[in-house]
């Protein structure tokens, strides 16, 4: 029995220390495995990042402001004499022209009026000539003492009543031509015509308060569009300031209209209001185009793009690349000359479709970072690596025009 339990002891003993050996083997091949992954994942030397050179550009300061359609003139037709509605001499929606005849009102009570008139003219046209006839004889007897003085005054004073009658009577005549005309209601402008609002048969009356129907005016057409004064002081000082170069009275002003699309046709700009909107601190711009299709009609709505002036000696840079500082800076990283990261505080203007316009902060030539701004910190050393601009998709429409609307206060609030 004890021979037999010493014998099963020794012949374990062999068969631990194979199984520790095995053991240590696979420890040993497992720390080779993790050294060589560590090896093969772990940056060899600097970090590499990829850079944009930055160089000053030109940039047109454009101001894109949202706004409605109006016609550019309005005239509501009513009447100016009151009756029967004849004829409608129109067809409603179609254009019309200055003077045209729109409707007919019964002229039969004017056109008798204005015959009377011109017989009462007649008559005292007609006693005219027998009062000078007797003005001129006193006359000549009063000065032979032939006649009283008073029969002399009192032949003058006929003359004066008849020639005095025959103007009243002109007068008269005038008036009732003028009454008799209105009965023809004509267009006081050229445009577009709406519905009527009466038919043929309607009684109607000089003074009534509703519209017989209203002619507008759609080329050219105006678009009213609304500015904050924070943009516009902005502006003036950046133009005092020599950052901004207005071009004077020859502003270039487009049209997007509410699918997104430019209008073909540029407009102009007419005037700004001179009093600000207490309520909402803005003012309105009038814009005017010329609409010979009359694509734009009244009411639609529409952004007007109106440009104010040019930025020189400007940079782009992308939105996504800037970060902001807990008091609202605007910050961007780029490496400097010592290939060290710097984050520097930028003057961001405005934005510039996904680009903020910059002038301040950076120098022509500066690296921006584009690609690992996330992987690297203030002074580290790095390796850089020039990306093309056009294939960075943050860059957006780089280039372009500045629009200002208002959104560069979120990215510059220092």
């Amino acid at each position: 029995m004890i021979s037999s339990t010493i014998g099963s002891k020794m012949r374990r003993r062999p068969l631990i220390g194979a199984a520790l050996v095995g053991l240590a083997c696979l420890g040993l091949a497992a720390c080779d495995e993790q050294k060589q992954q560590a090896e093969n994942g772990a940056p060899k030397g600097k970090y590499e990042v990829g850079v944009i050179k930055l160089e000053p550009q030109t940039v047109a300061i454009t101001a894109e402001l949202p706004g409605r359609t109006a016609a550019s003139l309005v005239a509501e037709v009513r009447p100016q004499v009151g009756g029967i509605i004849l004829k409608r001499l129109f067809k409603e929606g179609s254009e019309v022209q200055e003077g045209d005849v729109l409707y007919q009102i019964d002229p039969a009570s004017y056109q008798a009026t204005f015959d009377s008139a011109k017989a009462a003219l007649q008559n005292a046209e007609a006693a005219v000539p027998s009062a000078q006839s007797k003005y001129d004889r006193y006359e000549n007897l009063v000065k032979q003492d032939a006649v009283a003085k008073q029969d002399y005054d009192d032949a003058l004073s006929s003359l004066l009543q008849a020639k005095a009658e025959v103007a009243a009577q002109k007068a008269n005549v005038e008036t009732a031509r003028i009454n008799l005309d209105y009965t023809k209601v004509k267009a006081a402008i050229s445009g577009r015509v709406d519905a009527s609002t009466v038919t043929v048969g309607a009684l109607v009356t000089a003074d009534q308060t509703s519209a017989l129907t209203t002619i507008r005016t759609l080329d050219p057409i105006n678009v009213d569009v609304i500015q904050s004064s924070t943009n516009l002081l902005r502006l003036e000082r950046a133009v005092k300031e020599g950052r901004v170069k207005t071009s004077g009275d020859n502003v270039a002003v487009k049209l997007r209209l509410e699918d997104g699309s430019i209008y073909d046709m540029n407009g102009s700009l007419e005037f700004r209001e001179s009093v600000i909107d207490e309520t909402t601190g803005t003012f309105t711009v009038r814009l005017q185009f010329p609409n010979p299709d009359h694509l734009l009609l009244p009411g639609m709505y529409v952004r007007g793009i109106i440009e104010e002036g040019v930025a020189e000696g400007s940079f782009l840079v992308p939105q996504s690349l800037v970060e902001h500082t807990p008091e609202g800076a605007a910050t961007a990283k780029f490496v400097n000359k010592d290939g060290k990261v710097d984050v520097r505080t930028l003057s961001v203007q405005r934005s510039v479709g996904n680009n903020w316009l910059v002038d301040g902060g950076i120098s022509a030539g500066d690296l921006l970072i584009v690609e690992g701004t996330s992987k690297v910190a203030a002074g580290q050393e790095v390796k850089t690596r020039m990306v093309d601009a056009a294939e960075i998709n943050s860059l957006g429409s780089s280039g372009a025009a500045a629009t200002d609307d208002g959104s560069a206060a979120a990215a510059n609030k220092n």
